[in-house]
């Protein structure tokens, strides 16, 4: 069972933000912002790859109300997912990052880019 499976199962703690029947959203253990919220779905998907539209639709509603509440909806925020091993996906449960709270550089790409690329 992957970490984010055993937080929705109560069997690990986390800083939930908010909660419904299908989604969860908690802080990050290690924000990379003022505010870093992971927000998943509840039903195991490994990567974006695998969940259905249905789902994404219901995710969509969810995380746009966890911006609200955390008052970025005005301001702005960012939503990344990484899929894979070359998106740098680290958890096989697919996972967002809210990330917001003030202006965000974006220098998240690795040094060689140019070079891989």
């Amino acid at each position: 069972m992957c970490i984010f499976c055993k937080i929705v199962d109560g069997e690990l703690p986390s800083n939930k933000v908010e909660e419904n029947e299908h989604f969860l959203a908690f802080h990050d253990l290690y924000p990379k912002a003022p505010v870093h919220i992971l927000i998943i779905p509840k039903a195991h998907f490994e990567c974006f790859q695998e969940v259905d539209g249905a789902t994404m639709a219901g995710l969509t509603e969810f995380t746009q109300a966890v911006a609200t509440k955390m008052g970025l909806d005005k301001s702005g925020y960012r939503l990344i997912t990484n899929n894979g091993d070359d998106g740098a996906q680290e958890i096989s449960h697919l996972h967002f990052h809210l990330l917001g709270g003030g202006k965000l550089k974006w220098d998240h790409l690795h040094d060689d880019t140019h070079k891989s690329l």
